[in-house]
């Protein structure tokens, strides 16, 4: 209906604007007398032959009240042809036919084709401008929420675009801010720039801003924590949208806003999986993970069911974590077939009984003690999972012909001033060993810290917020590499197809994090202030704690891979021994030898494994550690450029 009127009203302006060229070409009304002739007839020949060219263009099937930068590209379009179209009926055709006895003078055919844009869009404007104050009243005088954008920038345009075309979402935007100098002041998407991030909590006062969105994807960690920092300031929420890449592929939209999370404040690139690569591991072979209800090894099980393979072996020796694997899997992957083994690997005959039945042409050895602390004190319990374990399964999968094992390790192995840490390092020299014996495609894997995993810090510091406070950290200079759990399955897969024998593979991690701002983050992102809110309280490092994890050994070389954010250590240099060396230990810990005995046994195997004396929280103390840490550090390479390890 709507473009009925639009058709009936091209008709007369298209009409009038020929005897307005006319006028103007001849600064009055004088010249009806002279050229009316011409005129009616360039006007009944070039009028219908304009509304023909809009409605083959699609003119008169456009909803004008939502016209976008498209719509008006069609407009000029469709103009720029019609304007031909007149030059070439008031010189050629029209005196061609004999219907007049003088070409219309030129002056006159261009001012029309200037004048038509203008005709036809305005009316077209002056709607979609009614439609959008009409929209914006509406949705002021509703009480909407009010929503600064922080990047003024394609996701913010995108944004904004997105927020005023639907106000369902019941937010209005109010303006923007961003750091780019030359934007300030200007207009995107008819609202304003008002100034830099760090004036967030005067903008938001002076506008009465409701909330805060964060449009700025490719935002670095600190700029993200600044922004929840200074949002907490104001007294507001803040949220984000989604990865621009997510839009682009149509995941997700932008309206898809969400709560900040703590990954988004690492703000790492992500890393992008070579699925061919890593579907010649899995697809259509069976694959075994251990560990498989932990929460490294049950999203090893969630992304090897993407890549459909024959069958997954779910290997654990919790019942009610295996069991919640499968329910799972059977929802989400219902044509992949998910074995449960509810065994202990250290259970060499059970394990067996496993390896014999399924033959898996691929092992994911997440099974392990994890925790630092509780380690120190169950020193024959973290050698029989962590090394005796391994042992098992390395060599089962070597007896049985696996073609690849990848081991889940750790940072803490480099190093090592804890048990736990110890062990994985020991760990990583059986696979490195097995490897070398039968030339096995057997790798480790190593990463920090990953954020939401069983007992990690984030949970736990989310438990301590809920209770009111405190939150407990050790140490004011504790710092920690991170990395999601989904990062950290890619990893392993990848490693497991790059692997070509007994490497040690780690994350890119950036900059390790500071657990202190870590906690703060958290107790924003929960509405709370630091200090004020919640508070912080230091209790001094725990036995096998370092204020520092790294990588890699100093005197090592970190080498390039063909992914971009994954490196090959050069630190597998072990005992000759290590095979009689590791059967020794197994043994102390299944006779549960003295603590003395056992660590004795491990500083063979792992000459660097150092065990700290306990500390006692006191400040002179932790002062002199952190003052020998950076004096102690030494550079390392790492693809190619000069890094501090500290604490080296």
């Amino acid at each position: 209906m709507q473009n009925r009127y639009f058709f009936a009203l091209d008709v007369f302006l298209l009409a009038a604007t020929v005897l307005l060229a006319f006028t103007a070409r001849f600064e009055g009304w004088e010249w009806w007398t002279t050229w009316s002739y011409q005129a009616v007839w360039l006007t009944a020949a070039v009028v219908p032959l304009k509304v023909a060219t809009f409605y083959l263009l699609g003119l008169y099937r456009r909803l004008w009240r939502y016209a976008s930068v498209a719509d008006l590209e069609l407009l000029l379009i469709a103009c720029v042809v019609t304007g031909g179209t007149t030059l070439l009926t008031g010189t050629v055709l029209l005196p061609l036919l004999g219907v007049v006895d003088a070409r219309v003078p030129l002056s006159v055919l261009l001012i029309d084709t200037l004048l038509t844009p203008a005709i036809v869009i305005m009316p077209r404007l002056l709607l979609r401008s009614a439609a959008h104050r009409e929209t914006r009243k509406g949705r002021l005088a509703t009480g909407q929420r009010r929503a600064l954008i922080a990047g003024a920038g394609a996701a913010g345009a995108m944004t904004a675009a997105e927020l005023l075309r639907n106000p369902q979402l019941g937010i209005v935007p109010v303006g923007f801010i961003d750091d780019d100098p030359l934007k300030r002041g200007n207009h995107l998407r008819g609202l304003c720039v008002f100034g830099p991030l760090a004036s967030l909590p005067a903008t938001v006062a002076r506008h009465n801003v409701d909330e805060v969105i964060t449009a700025i994807p490719s935002a670095p960690g600190h700029v993200v924590r600044e922004l929840v920092r200074l949002s907490a300031e104001a007294g507001v929420k803040v949220r984000t949208i989604p990865g621009l890449y997510e839009i682009l592929s149509g995941a997700k939209s932008v309206s898809a806003l969400r709560q900040i999370e703590i990954q988004d404040l690492l703000r790492r690139e992500p890393i992008v999986t070579n699925l061919n690569e890593v579907a010649s591991l899995v697809t259509g072979r069976v694959v075994l993970i251990t560990g498989a209800g932990g929460s490294i090894g049950s999203e090893l099980c969630r992304q090897v069911a993407q890549l459909h393979p024959s069958r997954i072996v779910a290997l654990g020796r919790g019942e009610n974590s295996i069991f919640e694997v499968m329910q799972e899997l059977s929802r989400s992957y219902p044509n992949v077939e998910v074995v449960p083994a509810i065994v202990d690997v250290r259970d060499e005959v059970r394990l067996e009984a496993v390896f014999r039945s399924h033959h898996p042409y691929s092992v994911f050895h997440a099974a392990a003690h994890k925790h630092v602390p509780l380690m120190e004190i169950s020193i024959d319990e973290a050698i029989l999972n962590n090394v005796v374990g391994t042992k098992n399964v390395a060599e089962l999968a070597a007896m049985y012909g696996t073609e690849h094992l990848v081991l889940v390790s750790t940072d803490k192995a480099v190093r090592p001033t804890s048990i736990m840490g110890a062990t994985k390092r020991i760990a990583e020299g059986v696979v490195h060993a097995t490897a070398e014996r039968g030339n096995f495609n057997y790798v480790s894997v190593r990463f920090g810290n990953v954020l939401g995993s069983r007992g990690s810090v984030v949970p736990t510091f989310m438990r301590q917020i809920e209770a009111g406070g405190p939150i407990t950290i050790t140490d004011p200079e504790m710092r920690r590499y991170f990395m999601t759990i989904p990062e950290a399955v890619q990893l392993v897969l990848q490693a497991g197809a790059m692997g070509r024998g007994g490497e040690t593979f780690v994350l890119d991690m950036g900059e390790p994090v500071k657990i202190v701002d870590l906690a703060k983050d958290l107790i924003r992102l929960s509405g709370l202030q630091p200090d004020t809110d919640i508070a912080i309280r230091f209790t001094g490092s725990r036995p096998g704690e370092k204020l520092y994890e790294e990588l890699f050994f100093g005197a090592d070389v970190a080498l390039p891979t063909s992914h971009a954010k994954i490196l090959r250590a050069r630190d597998t240099h072990f005992p000759a021994e290590m095979t009689r060396l590791v059967e020794q230990l197994a043994d102390a810990a299944w006779r549960r030898e003295s603590v003395g005995t056992l660590r004795s046994l491990i500083h063979e195997l792992v000459p660097e494994y150092a065990a700290p004396e306990r500390t006692t929280g006191r400040t002179d103390e932790l002062a002199t550690r952190r003052r020998s840490s950076v004096e102690k550090a030494r550079p390392i390479v790492v693809q190619g450029r000069t890094e501090v390890a500290p604490g080296a």
